[in-house]
C-alpha cells in the first residue's frame, strides 16, 4: 500500500505542476479541516463522463487535470451497490493506482416524503450505499431533502428531514463517511429552508454541498445566503460553466476563500461539447484564475 501511495503522490505532484494549480494531497481526509489543503476541481458524472466507463474516466479526468470525481448514480462506470467484494476491492484499486481521487458517490436519496414505506427505503438504501462508499476508499455520499411538500406543514416535513439526516449520519459515521446534502429540491434549495433543517441536524459528519442555484442570489443575496449557512458547509461544492455570466462565480470564490476553505468544488455540467476533456481542461483554467483573483 505504501508504494501504490507514493505513486499516487507522485502523479498527483507531477500533474498539479504541468497544469499549474493549487496543490493537491494525496488522500481526501475523511471529515473536511483535517488536513491542510486548498480548493481543488473536481468533476461530478453528471452529463461530461456520464458514458464513461470507470477505466476511461479515470483515465480522461488525469489528462484533464480534474482530480477528484463524485461518481453519480446509474452512469456507466457502473459502481453501484450490487457490486461484490472483489468488483469493490477492484473500483478501490483503481482509483488508488491514479492521480484521482474517488470522492464520494452522488446518489438520488430522498427525505421529503410523507408515504412512510417510501422514506424507510430511501433511508436503508443510503446505508447500503454508505457502505459501498466506504469499501471503494471513498469519503462521503451526496443525498437530497428534496421538496417542501404542498399541504404539509413545512414544519413538519423540515423535522422529518433533518431527523432522516441524523439517522444515516450517525450510520455514516461507524464507517468514517461525511453525509453530503446537496442544497437541492422544490423549496429546500433555499438557503432559509437549508438553515432550518440543519438548525435540527445534530450529526457532526452530516455536511451541506453548495449547489449554485438561482435561489442563492434571492434576498439578501448570495453573501447572506451563503453566511446562513457557511458553517455547515462540507468538503464538496457543485458548479456549472464558470465563463457563464448567469451566476457570481467570482464573488463565490471569494466567500470561499475569506473563509479558507479546504474542499472540492465539483463541476456537474449538463453541456455536449465535441471534446468534453478539452472543455474540462478549459474549466480547470477559469477555475485557477478565479481561485487566484480570489486571493487578492
Amino acid at each position: 500500500m505504501k508504494g501504490l501511495l507514493s505513486r499516487r503522490i507522485f502523479l498527483q505532484r507531477s500533474v498539479a505542476a504541468g497544469l499549474g494549480v493549487v496543490a493537491i494531497p494525496s488522500v481526501l481526509p475523511a471529515f473536511p479541516g483535517s488536513v491542510k489543503a486548498k480548493m481543488r476541481l473536481g468533476l461530478v458524472t453528471y452529463q461530461w463522463g456520464s458514458d464513461w466507463d470507470l477505466p476511461t474516466l479515470i483515465s480522461n479526468c488525469e489528462k484533464a487535470g480534474l482530480l477528484g470525481v463524485e461518481l453519480r448514480t446509474q452512469h456507466a462506470h457502473g459502481v453501484e451497490s450490487n457490486l461484490n467484494a472483489i468488483k469493490r476491492a477492484e473500483v478501490k484499486k483503481r482509483f488508488a493506482d491514479s492521480p484521482v481521487t474517488c470522492i464520494g458517490y452522488g446518489s438520488n436519496f430522498e427525505y421529503h416524503s410523507n408515504d412512510p414505506a417510501k422514506l424507510r427505503e430511501n433511508i436503508e438504501q443510503t446505508k447500503a450505499y454508505i457502505k459501498l462508499c466506504k469499501d471503494i476508499g471513498a469519503t462521503g455520499i451526496k443525498v437530497k431533502p428534496n421538496a417542501l411538500l404542498d399541504g404539509v406543514p413545512k414544519e413538519k416535513t423540515i423535522a422529518q428531514i433533518a431527523a432522516s439526516l441524523n439517522e444515516v449520519g450517525n450510520y455514516a459515521k461507524d464507517y468514517g463517511q461525511l453525509v453530503r446534502v446537496e442544497v437541492h429540491g422544490n423549496k429546500t434549495s433555499e438557503l432559509p429552508a437549508m438553515k432550518a433543517i440543519f438548525d435540527q441536524v445534530t450529526e457532526p459528519n452530516v455536511k451541506i454541498c453548495w449547489n449554485c442555484n438561482p435561489q442563492d442570489l434571492l434576498p439578501p443575496g448570495l453573501e447572506g445566503n451563503f453566511n446562513l449557512v457557511k458553517k455547515w458547509l462540507g468538503d464538496t461544492v457543485h458548479l456549472r460553466d464558470l465563463g457563464t455570466d448567469q451566476y457570481p462565480y467570482q464573488q463565490l470564490f471569494k466567500l470561499f476563500t475569506n473563509m479558507g476553505y479546504k474542499g472540492w468544488l465539483l463541476l456537474e455540467e449538463s453541456t455536449t461539447p465535441p471534446d468534453k476533456v478539452a472543455a474540462m481542461k478549459e474549466q480547470l483554467k477559469l477555475f485557477t484564475k478565479m481561485v487566484s483573483n480570489a486571493k487578492k
